[in-house]
């Protein structure tokens, strides 16, 4: 379980990258992104950013690409505000939590629909 400590620290860096994208990131690729979580490792070397994105499965890898692509960037906004002793590598993943609780809701309803 992370400590309150770890827990400031993700959310930090989830609130800067949130910012970073809505405001500095111009690359066309980027649709509507939503920073969910962050998971940063107890060295502060690494940290696993999971976004949520709005769209389809190509704009949804269109925009994992351009996270990706904008890595470094991003990585400097982090340096710059948060003055951390390390800097953590970023890694983007796609959150599946909303596809899979539309999926269930989908799957509820066909259910109460059938009975």
């Amino acid at each position: 379980m992370p400590s309150d400590r770890m827990r400031r620290v993700d959310e930090a860096v989830r609130q800067v990258l949130s910012d970073a994208v809505a405001q500095d990131l111009q690359d066309p690729r980027i649709g509507f992104v939503t920073m969910t979580s962050v998971k940063t490792t107890s060295d502060l070397r690494h940290a696993r950013v999971y976004v949520s994105v709005l769209g389809s499965e190509r704009e949804r890898d269109a925009t994992m690409a351009g996270l990706r692509s904008a890595h470094g960037a991003l990585q400097r906004r982090l340096a710059r505000e948060l003055r951390m002793k390390h800097t953590p590598t970023l890694e983007f993943l796609y959150d599946d939590t909303t596809d899979r609780a539309m999926h269930l809701e989908e799957l509820l309803r066909r259910e109460a629909g059938e009975t």
